[in-house]
């Protein structure tokens, strides 16, 4: 047998018993399995429990006719890639038409010619295995992204620490199987909580890639440093500088690069020290609720070009205060009324509240009612801190 003549089962829709039977016996002479079916709904009841490759349909039938059989077909998820072919001795054009309108794949007339009816039948056989080979490639693809998707998300922190006095949430929501945007907190030792929320440019496999990267040169490098130096500003310098010039320099023509805030905050004291690396600017949310200061870009994006320099900055984390990063799908989340905009995730700071957990509740709650529950466009990431109102000043 040819490649579209293989082996397929089939179903045979016609009222007429000898009519069935003849084309049966037809069908089963190329090799095919042949189910029968003398009604359009004794048809609709065998399709649903059955997985056939191709179904001829006559047209003309007491009851439920060929037309009904077919938009019924075709309305259903899970039938509407079944070839149908259209059996009939009407030919007039009209009906013809109306079946090819219906989603019908080909049109067979009576009385039943063997080339003709060879002809479609493998035509309409081969449709389908070209249709299951997409599917089934497209199934695969998402077996991948699936198994990328969990291994990124194992580049998030599994748990976030808990300093005395301080309380950490994260929200991370990615627009596809795979995301750019990561986040990070983790001790850096001498009572020093590193934090990270960044954003590579682009979405999906690509962007993943070069987050893992990014997030474990972050990572690894500060953890390295912390140990070698009690300054912070030498891990943040060393980190970003190292960090910056490995992508330029080893990755450069793939043009990735990524927006980054990198903070070292002092559990003891709330002082915070930063790097900004082109990222959108975090705020500082006072006790009692309201944005009280911004940590604005500090340097270019990382990655985009070696030897950049890059400036620090500092800010106060007081009692009852919190710090909220995070990317900008958050800004562009998409609702009727436009963009989310840092306007409406202002409002959402407004109020005080009792734990960064809280904070990141209130924000998620304002961005469902802007967005209607929908699929996040774009990555959405948030970090919070929050300094406890009894640490000591």
């Amino acid at each position: 047998m040819e490649e579209a003549e293989k082996k397929a089962r089939l179903l045979v829709v016609d009222d007429n018993e000898m009519n069935r039977d003849m084309l049966a016996r037809r069908l089963r002479k190329l090799g095919h399995d042949v189910d029968l079916a003398e009604s359009g709904e004794r048809a609709l009841s065998l399709a649903a429990d059955g997985n056939f490759d191709l179904i001829l349909l006559d047209i003309m039938m007491p009851g439920l006719d060929g037309y009904a059989v077919l938009e019924r077909l075709k309305a259903d998820d899970r039938l509407r890639h079944v070839p149908v072919v259209m059996v009939s001795a009407v030919g007039e054009t009209e009906s013809v038409v109306r079946c090819i309108d219906l989603g019908a794949d080909d049109y067979l007339p009576k009385p039943f010619n063997p080339v003709i009816l060879r002809a479609r039948v493998g035509s309409s056989l081969a449709k389908k295995r070209l249709h299951d080979q997409e599917l089934e490639r497209a199934r695969a693809l998402e077996r991948e992204l699936e198994i990328g998707r969990e291994i990124q998300s194992g580049f998030l922190p599994e748990e976030l620490p808990r300093p005395a006095g301080w309380d950490v949430a994260a929200r991370f929501r990615p627009a596809r199987q795979c995301a750019g945007d990561f986040y990070d907190a983790f001790d850096l030792g001498r009572e020093r909580l590193g934090l990270v929320v960044a954003d590579v440019c682009d979405k999906g496999v690509g962007a993943a890639l070069f987050m893992a990267l990014f997030r474990s040169l972050i990572r690894s490098t500060a953890s390295l440093t912390a140990g070698e130096t009690s300054s912070s500003a030498d891990v943040l310098d060393r980190t970003v500088r190292s960090t910056n010039d490995y992508i330029a320099r080893t990755h450069g023509r793939a043009n990735m690069f990524a927006t980054v805030f990198f903070g070292i905050a002092e559990v003891g004291t709330g002082r915070l020290e930063y790097v900004n690396c082109g990222h959108e600017a975090p705020m500082l949310v006072r006790a009692e609720g309201g944005v009280r200061q911004r940590l604005p870009p500090s340097g270019p994006a990382l990655g985009m070009l070696a030897e950049v320099e890059f400036s620090r900055g500092a800010a106060e984390i007081e009692p009852g205060e919190s710090l909220l990063a995070y990317t900008d799908g958050v800004t562009e989340a998409k609702g009727d009324a436009g963009f989310f905009g840092e306007g409406r995730l202002k409002e959402s700071l407004a109020a005080p509240a009792a734990s960064a957990e809280e904070v990141l509740a209130r924000i998620d709650a304002e961005l469902a009612r802007h967005t209607g529950g929908g699929d996040p466009y774009d990555d959405v990431t948030l970090l919070a801190v929050r300094r406890s109102p009894d640490s000591l000043r």
